[in-house]
């Protein structure tokens, strides 16, 4: 019997929001040893306008998540899976929400203003204070590392499913039909 899969739209919003997290996390482990100039200021813009739109993806996700539920987990997922897997997916949600809103406090914090891919002014979310900036890039930069691992839990978690069980946890969310 096959497994149900997820639909279209939330594959596209998954894979999306994947790519752009994988991207992030990367230039954001980079970009702080940068030199200070304008490679560096351009890089933070990007990042920014990036994490942005990975807040946009997710709150689309949840939206959508909201409205189709996803697909049965099949009948072979152990009952200590099937209790963990909700867990897992929403501190991945809440992780990946709170990466950006914390980044863009941060900005607000540190007195700079987001302009959202150089045109979009954003409202500060919180006013210009030195020690509460402090506070978000110590935040933000223990969100990264706690989503690096939760991430990598995650990718774990496939890996076991597709290799080991062959049980079709993969398949219900890869963009290109069966495999």
């Amino acid at each position: 019997m096959p497994v149900p899969t997820y639909h279209a739209v939330a594959k596209s919003l998954h894979w999306l929001t994947a790519l752009a997290v994988f991207g992030l996390l990367g230039v954001g482990l980079w970009m702080t040893d940068l030199p200070i100039g304008l490679l560096k200021l351009q890089i933070y813009a990007w990042h920014k306008w990036i994490g942005l739109v990975v807040l946009v993806l997710t709150v689309l996700r949840l939206l959508w998540r909201w409205r189709r539920p996803p697909p049965p987990l099949p009948g072979t997922i152990a009952r200590w899976e099937r209790a963990l897997a909700p867990v897992a997916h929403w501190a991945l949600l809440v992780l990946i929400v709170a990466m950006p809103a914390s980044g863009w406090m941060m900005s607000s914090a540190a007195g700079v203003s987001v302009y959202w891919f150089g045109v979009l002014p954003l409202p500060d979310l919180v006013p210009r204070n030195p020690d509460l900036f402090e506070a978000l890039r110590t935040l933000h930069y223990l969100l990264s590392r706690l989503l690096i691992v939760v991430v990598a839990l995650h990718i774990a978690a496939v890996v076991r499913h597709d290799v080991l069980h062959s049980d079709g946890i993969f398949r219900r969310m890869w963009p290109f039909g069966a495999r």
